[in-house]
């Protein structure tokens, strides 16, 4: 039994061989329609979604699967003061595979050693978020054409933010990777990815604070919000919470093949007028997403298709 704590829990050459599966599954959408015929995902988020919580019932379903489970804590046996652990091993008796997301950095793997079925980490705290990280990674390689030889601007809250963590943890492996990390000193990435990830690895990276300055050398620009649900100071995000608006200027001095992806749910970020522009993919990312989450769930629970 296999888990998806992370998206190093996969090696280089199964991601290729999921992101594989995922790009027939696109083009072959009906010959997945009843493979998960019978089988139950239990979708366990202890906080607020929709992209990752949808998509990941999106992607049963379309397998000919069915769902069942909760979409916030107050809504569980948690509100009662039930523990992660005991939720998990209640749940493998419903259900073939669990996603879960939780506020808590850990959450999901302290369920994945509780649990007599395949668990996916659909998000924990500021931590990670693999199953974002593999729709990043199959949106890069389907538009780019490529999953090498990229500079990368990431833009915003890089200290909270879980989806710009496992996406570093994951591009480090391919060859003539760069990093531009764009934020205000107070939302700068956590010194262990600097130095446990990026020194330690000899992965080139620069730190600015102004969007700007760097657009023009960008192949990917990840933009992210900033997420008051990790600000423990109301006037703290208040402040932080407008430092960087991409528009209509702004994508003027971006280069013409650049392409903006945000993991979302956006707030201002990403002025609406941008949405036009066909260097704005990152609704087909949301579509991208329910593929790889099929692709994955057929993984875990090594269903073959003849």
């Amino acid at each position: 039994m296999r888990h998806l704590m992370s998206p190093l829990d996969f090696s280089v050459e199964e991601l290729e061989t999921l992101m594989n599966l995922a790009d027939d599954i696109r083009m072959c959408p009906e010959k997945y329609s009843h493979s998960c015929h019978g089988k139950k995902l239990a979708s366990c988020f202890y906080e607020p979604s929709t992209r990752t919580r949808l998509s990941l019932e999106t992607a049963m379903l379309n397998l000919g699967g069915s769902v069942i489970g909760f979409s916030d804590a107050a809504s569980s046996s948690a509100s009662k003061g039930e523990s992660v652990a005991d939720t998990i091993r209640m749940i493998s008796c419903y259900a073939d595979i669990c996603a879960i997301r939780h506020p808590k950095e850990g959450a999901p793997l302290v369920a994945s050693m509780k649990s007599t079925i395949p668990i996916i980490n659909a998000g924990d705290g500021g931590h990670q978020h693999p199953t974002q990280t593999l729709t990043d990674l199959l949106t890069i390689r389907s538009l780019k054409g490529r999953l090498h030889h990229l500079k990368i601007g990431l833009c915003g809250d890089l200290k909270f933010g879980r989806t710009v963590h496992s996406l570093i943890n994951a591009l480090i492996r391919y060859t003539d990777i760069e990093f531009v990390l764009i934020s205000p000193p107070e939302l700068r990435v956590p010194d262990y990815i600097r130095d446990d990830v990026l020194r330690k690895n000899n992965i080139p990276f620069q730190e600015v604070i102004r969007l700007e300055e760097v657009l023009q050398d960008l192949d990917l620009l990840y933009m992210t919000r900033v997420q008051k649900e990790r600000f423990f100071n109301e006037e703290e995000y208040v402040r932080m919470k407008d430092f960087y608006i991409l528009d209509k200027s702004k994508m003027e001095l971006a280069a013409k093949e650049m392409l903006v992806l945000h993991p979302l749910p956006r707030v201002n970020e990403i002025a609406v007028e941008v949405d036009d522009d066909e260097r704005a993919v990152y609704f087909k990312q949301v579509q991208f997403g329910v593929y790889i989450r099929m692709a994955l769930i057929l993984t875990l629970l090594e269903v073959k298709i003849c």
